[in-house]
């Protein structure tokens, strides 16, 4: 089993943990016990709370159980769906392209 641990900038283990937090208060709302989401997702419960901490060392697909048993599966969609920097480099790189006809 390969062990290399996840190094993560701040600001992105920031956000991981941010996500583990969403992801545990998701649960508290809908009233679900650890042991009960654990058990659905086909998960340990001590892996939930590594999900619940936002740990990098989780498969995305673990993420993925999880967050189909809280009903919240689809949320994953919205990821990158408006990606602004990535519509703003594209734009500019068509009008870079452009070329100038000369007049003969």
């Amino acid at each position: 089993m390969n062990s290399r641990k996840t190094l993560l900038l701040p600001k992105q283990a920031q956000t991981m943990a941010t996500l583990g937090e969403n992801i545990k208060l998701a649960r508290l709302r809908r009233k679900l016990s650890a042991e009960l989401v654990a058990e659905r997702a086909g998960i340990s419960r001590r892996t939930l709370v590594s999900v619940e901490k936002g740990l990098p060392s989780v498969a995305m697909g673990i993420y993925m159980q999880v967050l189909f048993v809280l009903g919240l599966s689809d949320d994953i969609l919205d990821i990158a769906r408006d990606d602004k920097f990535g519509r703003k480099l594209q734009d500019a790189n068509l009008v870079s392209t452009r070329k100038r006809v000369k007049n003969s």
